[in-house]
């Protein structure tokens, strides 16, 4: 328990405080969050469009901006992971249990109810699978981009600590280690705590769905959430004992293996070629009309329904898991250029969110055609968490599929808590990249308390609303990291192109501007955040 800080004891005492006020006043709870949301989604809902249209653009300058060639860490150095198991990384710490739980139910869901074509028809099969890459598109993509790169850049290059207020110092100065750095410490810590526990109540929930499936007579309500809280808290608590390299590690590349299999049986067991020529015409339809699905506000027809419900609600969520995920993904990034970077952050996942939702989602809207709307109603009864396991009854060996996507939504579960209790743990003790088991333990309870009473509280909504409410401050962070990243790639300019130069081979240019090159980068580390020679010692060993 070396190296607590400051932003451990404050941001541990207001989370106990929360779930103390969840637990013994859950009403009162529902009804202050449901104020606050309805305040910022009906008066500042434009201010997360524009945010995450923002970072869009900047990830695109990234790539193909001055700064491309920049590597995260030393000129020289190689990545630390192969692709595969970046890839992996990637995929299960950004949006695994969201992808399951939303697989079938969102495009459905579009399809009945759909932004603008008419209800139940091909335009709006057309618009529903549209509209739901566009919510798992680049924006989510580009908002993790921006802060792992940040960190990364941060961390490997300049050796700062792994903090989010670290990546303020061209800003701030000495000031971030203070209290203003605590305060946006303390802001990730909260955004990352809500923003996992949201995911963690629709795991519960959909694993509690499957259950109910699979075991006549086990109901699907509150009480056995928490009991798959509990058990799965206890079980990714196990996982964090074993650390990065190893259980976060096998549990993605596990969770890799579990997805593309269950996605080839549907596949394969579905409309195969509707599916593909689905794929391809999203895609299309995605990219033609990005524009205009980005700066809508529906300000002329005054019908925010859908705004409100999906796209302000989706992008808040992708903002508070962005210091998590980021953080996480800026850990295993070390070596790759920032052109490679952004690339493998942003299309890698839209394809593979592209092909799932071309799958899952128009798999289930022709199943549901071809039953007279049975699957929809099926879903409104039992709710969002019940469309998948719904979907897979229909289809051969049903039991065995189920188990297995039980399974498979336990292991994102499981991926998702640890990652974060390795990320919690990291910005709480100084940035320390490995931190101790007791820290991480301490932070997945947290979690699986502040999950618990937000179901308790409201269930599915409540989670909503929570993500909504504690991404909004944190909206302003992420800016300003955007801000402080291009500052710092400004001011090294001249030393980037001198590397630039060395990585030429030419030996008598090397040899003429090595000392230029010592000189101007010790210039630029002075106004850097010192390297804590403990937290440096720790990652050696």
């Amino acid at each position: 328990m070396k190296k607590l800080t400051v932003v451990f004891y404050v941001a541990l005492a207001i989370s106990l405080v929360f779930i103390a006020w969840g637990f013994f006043a859950p009403d009162h709870v529902g009804y202050v969050l449901g104020g606050i949301n309805d305040f910022i989604s009906t008066n500042l809902g434009w201010f997360y469009l524009f945010a995450t249209t923002a970072f869009v653009i900047f990830a695109l300058f990234l790539i193909f901006g001055p700064y491309g060639r920049i590597r995260l860490g030393k000129p020289d150095e190689r990545p630390e992971y192969s692709y595969f198991t970046w890839f992996a990384f990637l995929f299960t710490a950004g949006m695994g249990v969201g992808l399951v739980f939303f697989g079938v139910s969102e495009p459905l869901a579009h399809y009945y109810e759909p932004p603008s074509a008419e209800p139940e028809t091909v335009a709006a099969t057309a618009e529903s699978l549209q509209y739901t890459l566009f919510h798992w598109g680049f924006h989510p993509w580009a908002t993790y981009a921006v802060v792992a790169l940040t960190l990364a850049y941060f961390k490997f290059r300049h050796q700062a600590p792994a903090l989010i207020s670290s990546a303020f110092t061209p800003l701030l100065g000495d000031r971030v280690k203070g209290g203003l750095g605590h305060t946006i410490d303390v802001l990730a810590v909260f955004a990352t705590v809500f923003g996992i526990a949201t995911s963690l109540g629709l795991g519960a929930s959909q694993i509690t769905a499957g259950l109910s499936f699979t075991f006549e007579g086990l109901e699907s309500n509150t009480t056995t959430e928490l009991i798959v809280i509990l058990v799965v808290t206890g079980l990714f608590i196990l996982s964090a004992s074993t650390g990065l390299d190893r259980g976060i590690r096998y549990l993605s590349w596990t969770n890799i293996v579990l997805a593309i299999g269950l996605m080839l049986f549907v596949l394969i067991l579905g409309p195969t070629v509707q599916i593909v020529e689905s794929f391809s015409t999203t895609i299309g339809n995605y990219l033609q009309n990005l524009p205009s699905m980005t700066f809508s506000t529906n300000a002329f027809t005054g019908d925010r329904e859908f705004l409100d419900a999906w796209t302000i609600f989706y992008w808040a969520w992708w903002i508070g898991w962005s210091p998590f995920v980021g953080t996480f993904i800026a850990r295993v990034s070390r070596g790759r250029t920032i052109r490679e970077f952004v690339i493998g952050v942003l299309a890698v996942p839209m394809l593979f969110s592209a092909i799932w939702f071309a799958v899952f989602g128009f798999s289930g809207i022709s199943m549901d055609n071809q039953e007279g709307g049975a699957l929809y109603a099926l879903m409104s009864e039992v709710g969002e968490e019940g469309a998948l396991f719904a979907f897979l009854e229909s289809l051969p060996l049903a039991s065995i599929v189920i188990g297995i996507t039980v399974l498979l939504i336990s292991s994102f579960f499981i991926t998702s808590a640890d990652s974060a209790t390795f990320v919690l743990g990291m910005l709480t003790t100084g940035g320390r990249l490995n931190p101790s088991l007791k820290v991480k333990i301490i932070w997945g309870l947290i979690l699986a308390g502040t999950a618990a009473v937000l179901l308790f509280s409201g269930g599915l909504e409540a989670l909503e609303t929570a993500m909504i409410i504690a991404a909004f401050p944190f909206t302003f962070v992420v800016i300003a990291m955007g801000i402080s990243l291009v500052k710092a790639l400004s001011s090294e300019y001249d030393i980037l192109l001198l590397e630039s130069k060395q990585r030429d081979y030419d030996p008598e240019y090397q040899r003429k501007s090595k000392r230029t090159l010592e000189e101007k980068r010790k210039e630029f580390e002075e106004n850097m955040p010192d390297e804590d020679v403990e937290i440096e010692d720790e990652e050696k060993q």
